[in-house]
């Protein structure tokens, strides 16, 4: 067997090449749309591609299962209750891809989406039972996936319930590859692990050894925010194909009605950035999830460091559907994004000078918060700021240990608001320094 992952550390997506090596083909798993590095694994390998495999329609970033169609004539397959607008061969459950010796019995596992599939991969020159399965949105490493995303949560859910037992009927020693690793939204508690076992999820995935009842409960409360863009991104994916988009060109001067997006270290932007810029690191954790929440649907022009990060985020927005690029210049400009050190911030507090916003989630600021600060998680500071909801004093932003404070002052500075973020550290370095914090009591606790 010829078996390879590929993952995405910045959305938490897993893909896959699986095939028969002597036999000389293969198909792909779950194709990012950027294709290339599973391509030239594939090259490299000296095996034919013949196919596409969808687990279902991705909520969360855009697949390049039409990429592959238009540029390599390939064919793609997913279940029929996708209602895929783009040419497919339809899977049931128990279709099974036969590649050589390898094949991959279809499984059919609803919750996550009515459509989603998982697959079973045997090698026959080793045996009849399945070595390994792709288990997509379905059951992960420590997880399951979230069952809201296409259906009412509840029956999702209990469809979900379902398929992860189904799932853990393969057999103890089956290795599992998930669609998802953590950092990805389409589920809570996912180990960063790229792999496990039925028999180590069966001991230790809390999905796997709750009851009906106590499964369900859970799965209907609090989850973590929906994908950005998800709407569009399952409509991409469900319609008609879509190609590779146009190289990313530099330009000179600034285009009208473009909004800036400034790509470079954080420090970098703060020295000093383009009035109207906001700014996203690249090199930051989850960089286009967080793109995506905070920047309107409009024509983008990214600031760089240099071509390099540029085409880096560029990659990395098309996955999220920000398709609308301008070109990229180099960053710079005379505008700064003063910081607030922990020091300064206990005396803005004492004098009443500022308004204090904990940018993290919820479920964070519950855990320790400083005593009269507002929570707005970075994802939802734009729709505030617009809808009038924090005219008045200058606000300090502040989150766990700086990035999301910045990118949400940048947000608010570019929409004219006084804002400054705490970089050096966040609501653990205002403890460790003294400062007071309190919790907040969930119910039941």
């Amino acid at each position: 067997m010829l078996f390879s992952q590929f993952v995405d550390d910045d959305l938490g997506c897993a893909s896959y090449l699986v095939g028969d090596e002597h036999a000389g083909i293969a198909v792909l798993v779950d194709p990012p749309y950027a294709v290339e590095p599973l391509l030239d694994e594939a090259a490299r390998q000296g095996v034919q591609l013949v196919g596409v495999l969808e687990t279902h329609t991705h909520a969360d970033h855009v697949s390049g299962h039409g990429r592959l169609a238009l540029e390599r004539g390939l064919s793609v397959r997913v279940h029929r209750a996708a209602d895929a607008a783009y040419p497919h061969e339809p899977l049931d459950d128990g279709t099974e891809i036969e590649l050589g010796d390898v094949a991959l019995r279809t499984m059919h596992t609803p919750g996550h989406r009515p459509e989603h599939c998982a697959f079973a991969v045997t090698d026959r020159s080793r045996g009849d039972e399945p070595w390994l399965v792709l288990t997509g949105d379905s059951l992960f490493v420590g997880d399951a996936a979230r069952p809201d995303l296409a259906v009412e949560a509840r029956e999702g859910a209990e469809g979900l319930y379902q398929s992860l037992h189904r799932l853990a009927e393969l057999g103890d020693g089956v290795e599992v590859y998930p669609g998802h690793v953590a950092g990805s939204l389409c589920g809570v508690g996912m180990s960063s692990k790229a792999s496990t076992t039925i028999g180590f999820e069966r001991r230790f995935n809390h999905a796997l050894r709750e009851s009906f009842a106590d499964f369900v409960a859970a799965a209907v409360g609090p989850q973590p925010p929906r994908p950005p863009n998800m709407e569009q991104i399952v409509e991409i994916n469900r319609g008609p194909v879509l190609g590779a988009q146009p190289p990313l060109r530099h330009v000179d001067a600034v285009p009208d009605g473009v909004l800036v997006l400034d790509v470079r270290p954080t420090g970098l932007f703060a020295a000093g950035h383009r009035p109207g810029a906001v700014g996203v690191p690249v090199s930051g954790s989850s960089f286009a999830t967080k793109a995506a929440f905070v920047v309107p649907r409009r024509t983008l022009l990214l600031h760089a460091s240099d071509e390099a990060e540029a085409v880096q985020a560029a990659r990395a927005l098309h996955a999220v559907a920000l398709f609308d690029l301008a070109g990229w210049q180099e960053g710079g400009g005379a505008e700064i994004l003063e910081p607030v050190s922990i020091d300064e911030l206990e005396r803005l507090l004492e004098a009443d000078a500022v308004e204090l916003l904990d940018v993290r989630e919820a479920d964070e600021r519950d855990v320790g918060r400083v005593p009269g600060s507002r929570n707005l998680p970075y994802r939802t500071v734009r729709g505030a700021a617009e809808n009038g909801l924090l005219e008045g004093r200058p606000v300090v932003t502040i989150c766990e240990s700086g990035p999301r404070a910045a990118i949400a002052a940048s947000v608010l500075q570019s929409l004219g608001i006084d804002a400054r973020p705490v970089l050096e550290g966040g609501v653990g370095a205002w403890a460790a320094n003294g400062g007071e914090t309190t919790h907040s009591r969930r119910c039941g606790a």
